[in-house]
């Protein structure tokens, strides 16, 4: 299965959203919550290419983009080859 990796902040619907997509698939993901800033939210900002809206999403190391993105993804049928599922 592959690794996913997911920025997050407190009550963001869109991260739930997100998160509720992957759980519902099975797939464990390593969530790093950037409310209150910090490295993590740096971190975010230099992967995702400046991107600055949570969620943004990583699978094995490739930017996905948001919980929009990862949707649209699901719905062409190319997410779940992706994650490995």
């Amino acid at each position: 299965m592959a690794k996913v990796e997911i920025y997050t902040k407190a009550w963001c619907g869109y991260c739930a959203r997100a998160k509720a997509l992957l759980e519902g698939k099975g797939v464990a993901f390593d969530e790093y919550d950037i409310t209150m800033g910090g490295p993590k939210r740096s971190e975010m900002l230099d992967r995702a290419n400046g991107g600055t809206t949570v969620p943004q999403i990583f699978i094995d190391g490739r930017h996905i983009g948001g919980s929009d993105d990862m949707a649209a993804l699901d719905r062409q049928g190319k997410l779940d080859p992706l994650l490995g599922v």
